[in-house]
């Protein structure tokens, strides 16, 4: 089975300039997890979930340091804490949202599929066209698949 067997091609996109409290909504309203992030072109060129959302929603944790003869040193990573602060501080999807997403081709074997999903541990995988947004596969779709090749 390929990608574009199972895929969902009704996909929820938003733009970067989209805010962030519109996708909160689609998330609660569609009963969905994350949502593809495209360009007017249709490429996907970013994916915001509810994980970079709960960053927004919870309480920024600067991170340790401790000085030592005028220097600073941290004592946790301070690039997560401001990738934390972006998020944090976000008003469009824009500066909530995690770039650099694992997208397949539509005709990418289901296995590899999942190899991928659990080596780069995401829940979803966009599937392009050309490199056009065509579908969205989730776990639950690889899960339902799985029923249906045995039932």
């Amino acid at each position: 089975m390929l990608a574009k067997d199972i895929m969902t091609r009704e996909v929820i996109t938003v733009k970067p300039k989209d805010r962030v409290d519109k996708v909160a909504r689609l998330l609660v309203d569609h009963k969905i997890s994350g949502i593809p992030v495209v360009d007017d072109q249709g490429h996907v060129i970013g994916i915001v979930t509810e994980k970079d959302l709960i960053v927004k929603a919870s309480e920024l944790r600067v991170p340790f340091y401790v000085t030592l003869f005028d220097s600073i040193i941290f004592l946790e990573n301070p690039i997560r804490f401001n990738n934390d602060l972006k998020k944090y501080t976000a008003v469009f999807v824009e500066d909530a949202m995690t770039g650099n997403v694992v997208v397949v081709e539509e005709d990418t074997e289901i296995n590899d599929i999942v190899k991928l999903m659990q080596n780069k541990r995401i829940n979803r995988v966009p599937v392009v066209r050309h490199g056009k947004l065509v579908g969205i596969i989730t776990r639950n779709d690889v899960l339902k698949s799985m029923v249906k090749g045995n039932g």
